[in-house]
C-alpha cells in the first residue's frame, strides 16, 4: 500500500465493509471540485489503494467507492476521503 494514503475503518459503517481512504497530506484538497492538476497522482492513488483494500478484506464480488462533495453531496469533513463499501448488495440509486 502506499505511503502517502491511509486507511481505516468508518466509525459509523453503512456497510459490514466500510472503510475511509485518505491521504496523509491535505495539500489543499479539501474535495473533490477542489482539485487541481498537481493532485492527479494522489487521486489515483486513493483510487488504486481503494482497490488494494477491497482485495484484501475479500471483496471480490464487488464494492462502492464514494467520495462526498460539498454540502449538497453530504461532504461533513472537508479532507478528501474515499468511502470504500462493500459486504452486501448495494442498491442503485444511491439515495
Amino acid at each position: 500500500m502506499s505511503s502517502t494514503v491511509l486507511a481505516f475503518r468508518d466509525i459509523a459503517p453503512q456497510a459490514p465493509t466500510h472503510i475511509l481512504i485518505i491521504p496523509k497530506s491535505k495539500d489543499g484538497l479539501t474535495g473533490l471540485s477542489k482539485a487541481e492538476e498537481r493532485h492527479c497522482e494522489i487521486l489515483g492513488c486513493l483510487l488504486y489503494t481503494a482497490k488494494l483494500v477491497a482485495k484484501q478484506e475479500g471483496l471480490e464480488d464487488g464494492f462502492r467507492i464514494v467520495i462526498n462533495d460539498g454540502p449538497k453531496g453530504c461532504q461533513s469533513v472537508y479532507h478528501i476521503h474515499v468511502h470504500l463499501i462493500g459486504g452486501r448488495q448495494m442498491n442503485w440509486p444511491p439515495g
